[in-house]
């Protein structure tokens, strides 16, 4: 008797999803499933609540309404370290709480993994060297942090989730703050964490970026509208023009559509 194909877990699902956005009325619910080895895009203008989406379902805020479910399992009957194991956050924008190297900093990657007092292996030591020299950081591996600028702190943040090695990526702006080389850098990084199995969802304000290297997107409308799928289904430019409220004029280079405001 032939076996029918599994289907693989998701690895991140939102069910009947309504996240808290100060200020606004509930919007339609998200019933939406990530899968490993898929690039989700989330675009949207300011104040629509990509972050505060994206920190819901790192289980950070609590939603109004609905669930969310990592690899199958409710993200609330998980213990903290087992979601550090499976999840990584990059954050929009971080804080230093305390002096810090940025060997140390990318180190700090492996701690999900570490019992208390528990020392970094030598292996852990390898898997943040090479993350550091991924990510053009490893030259400035003895500053501290709070000497880097904006660009190399970013890097060093992203460089810190690949030394934790999650299954699934949840990255706010990764591209902030950086020149156009390390932008392209990051996507392909990041593209390339999902051709390795592993699933990686992203707020992007640049639409370009999203429409060359996502191949599903998330459009979240300022009226708390919502509509997702695969990426060749939600670039037309009217769903586009509505949610930015700019008009734009479409080319294609390379295979891939650029959008650019119209005149």
């Amino acid at each position: 008797m032939e076996r029918m194909p599994t289907t693989p877990t998701p690895a991140l699902e939102a069910r009947d999803l309504v996240i808290d956005v100060p200020g606004r009325d509930d919007g339609r619910a998200l019933d939406l499933c990530v899968a490993p080895g898929q690039v989700w895009g989330v675009l949207g203008p300011n104040g629509v609540g990509k972050t505060t989406l994206l920190h819901t379902l790192a289980g950070l805020r609590t939603p109004r309404r609905g669930e969310v479910r990592l690899d199958g399992r409710p993200l609330g009957a998980l213990r903290r370290r087992e979601v550090a194991r499976r999840l990584g956050l990059v954050f929009q924008e971080r804080h230093d709480g305390f002096p810090a190297a940025v060997r140390e900093t990318a180190l700090i990657g492996r701690h999900p993994y570490l019992s208390p007092w528990q020392l970094e292996s030598a292996e852990d030591r390898r898997l943040a060297e090479a993350a550091l020299e991924r990510l053009d950081v490893a030259h400035l591996a003895e500053r501290l942090v709070n000497t880097l600028s904006g660009g190399e702190r970013q890097r060093l943040a992203i460089a810190t989730v690949l030394t934790q090695a999650p299954a699934l990526w949840l990255a706010d702006e990764p591209t902030n703050h950086l020149d156009l080389h390390h932008q392209a850098a990051v996507m392909a990084l990041l593209a390339e964490q999902a051709a390795e199995g592993r699933a990686v969802l992203m707020c992007l304000h640049d639409l370009n970026l999203a429409a060359r290297w996502c191949d599903h997107l998330l459009l979240l409308y300022p009226d708390g509208e919502a509509c997702w799928g695969p990426a060749d289904a939600m670039l037309v430019p009217e769903a586009l023009e509505r949610l930015y409220g700019q008009r734009l004029a479409t080319a294609w280079v390379d295979g891939a559509p650029v959008f650019v405001p119209a005149r």
